[in-house]
């Protein structure tokens, strides 16, 4: 006589309850991450459309977002500078080199130029090379730096100014009418620029493809698993074995 292997649906309603609770989860994150896709290619449109109008006044009425690349024509305006306190790179203290840029058109703005080093000596400043005349820049909006601090400081006076931190009503008392969020230069070639290695936290479309990718692959591995573990093993007899006994 030869046993033989029989499955047969047997589910067990505590694991369909388990994985009828789990799977909308897992879609509605798929569906989530692929209107995210949506709302960034969106974005990203509407950004290259304001990049290529080249107007900084339209794109400020627009609004400003973060991340966001604009080309500006200009100049920059030496006399007001702010100097970034405690920003490191590779262990060495130094600064980050805040300088006003008057647009061509459009209201003022903060341009953070990049990291300079600091002098040995606490008491000195690094000595700043501002670009005279109109330039074109390439820049990233970013918020501005307002860093906690531990203990309030006495403000220092003249210029380039040494701060912890920066708030925009400072910058709008030298510059009424700037806007609310400052550039970040793109890169080290930009005019003025110093260390200027700023990389912009900016997910793309297809990162989030492919989070909704993997989202909906575990809903559908879920539902697989809960119905192949549904059929349960039974020994039946050979029936063609039964009938020699």
């Amino acid at each position: 006589m030869t046993d033989r292997v029989q499955r047969r649906w047997q589910p067990d309603w505590r694991l369909w309850l388990l994985a009828l609770l789990l799977l909308p989860v897992l879609v509605g994150l798929g569906i989530w991450q692929l209107n995210r896709a949506g709302e960034k290619e969106a974005l990203l449109a509407r950004w290259a459309q304001q990049l290529e109008s080249g107007s900084w006044t339209e794109a400020v009425r627009a609004g400003l977002t973060d991340g966001q690349p604009v080309e500006l024509r200009g100049q920059y305006v030496a006399a007001h500078q702010w100097l970034l306190d405690n920003r490191t790179r590779d262990g060495r203290p130094g600064y980050e080199v805040l300088t006003l840029f008057e647009p061509a058109a459009g209201p003022p703005v903060l341009v953070n130029r990049g990291w300079v080093q600091a002098p040995r000596r606490r008491d000195d400043l690094p000595g700043l090379v501002t670009p005279q005349g109109t330039v074109t820049i390439r820049a990233r909006v970013a918020d501005y730096p307002t860093p906690p601090v531990l203990e309030e400081t006495q403000p220092e006076t003249g210029w380039p100014r040494r701060v912890q931190a920066l708030h925009p009503d400072e910058v709008k008392q030298q510059a009424p009418g700037a806007v609310d969020q400052l550039l970040r230069l793109e890169d080290p070639a930009q005019p003025g620029a110093y260390r200027a290695d700023f990389a912009p936290d900016l997910m793309g479309p297809q990162t989030h493809y492919g989070y909704a990718a993997q989202w909906f692959t575990m809903a559908a591995v879920l539902l697989v698993l809960t119905v192949v573990a549904s059929y349960r093993k039974q020994q039946g007899q050979n029936q063609d074995d039964a009938g020699n006994d």
